[in-house]
């Protein structure tokens, strides 16, 4: 006599397995979409603009970085963090959608963007903040050092900057040093960001004529650079020192 039992068995297995991969594959999507959408997400650096903290440039590998939601949920980005954040109107021109025309297409790639497989269609952009509401920014100081609140503050992650020598190239020159802005105060629930990369970098000093004087209004505000992720060479915590006077 033949034992099918351990056949049966198998195929009993085999059937169920299939019957339940369906509602795994929904499961992990959703867990996926929750952690997507509220406690952290994965953002390639396109740009230079936050050399050297961050590595990024058109045709080469950008670093990916880990941006948490939670934090800002409690509290408000203070000067010294790096933020990624959806720029308002006036950073967006030139910006086009990534988004195919097709429709059925388009659509998958919505579904993709829920779960974090495909980027959002928005132009998200990641700088420093340097101010918060109520206070007033400025450059620059007789050393070429930005002024908030009429203070120099101390910047270690700066590395390339436009020239500023006293007598020689200032604010006061006939031709006056790119470093040279405002004074310009940043509205209330808003933040002054800009790019560690000064002389490459399209930040609010660029958009000064807004409705918003250049400033991030803080429901644009996504979260805050966290981690390095890739490339493997450049796995780390992301710098962001309290900016204080000097």
């Amino acid at each position: 006599m033949n034992d099918d039992s351990g056949t049966t068995k198998k195929t009993k297995k085999q059937k169920s397995f299939w019957r339940e991969l369906p509602i795994l594959i929904v499961v992990a999507l959703a867990l996926s979409f929750l952690l997507q959408t509220f406690v952290a997400r994965v953002y390639l650096i396109p740009s230079e603009s936050m050399e050297p903290t961050l590595h990024g440039c058109p045709g080469c590998t950008g670093d990916r970085i880990v941006v948490e939601k939670i934090g800002y949920r409690f509290g408000d980005p203070r000067p010294g963090d790096v933020i990624v954040f959806k720029g308002p109107d006036s950073w967006s021109e030139g910006y086009s959608s990534t988004r195919s025309e097709n429709p059925v297409l388009r659509g998958i790639q919505e579904v993709g963007s829920l779960v974090g497989l495909v980027p959002p269609d928005e132009n998200d952009l990641v700088k420093r903040v340097i101010a918060v509401g109520g206070q007033t920014v400025e450059c620059c100081d007789d050393q070429g050092r930005i002024l908030v609140d009429g203070q120099p503050i101390d910047e270690p992650y700066v590395k390339m900057d436009y020239p500023f020598t006293p007598g020689v190239v200032t604010c006061d020159t006939e031709v006056p040093s790119g470093r040279c802005f405002g004074p310009v105060t940043v509205p209330e629930g808003h933040v002054w960001v800009m790019g560690d990369n000064r002389s490459n970098s399209a930040d609010s000093r660029y958009h000064v004529g807004d409705e918003h004087q250049g400033s991030i209004p803080l429901e644009n505000v996504i979260g805050k650079a966290r981690f390095i992720v890739l490339p493997p060479g450049r796995w780390g915590l992301i710098d962001s020192p309290e900016i204080m006077p000097s």
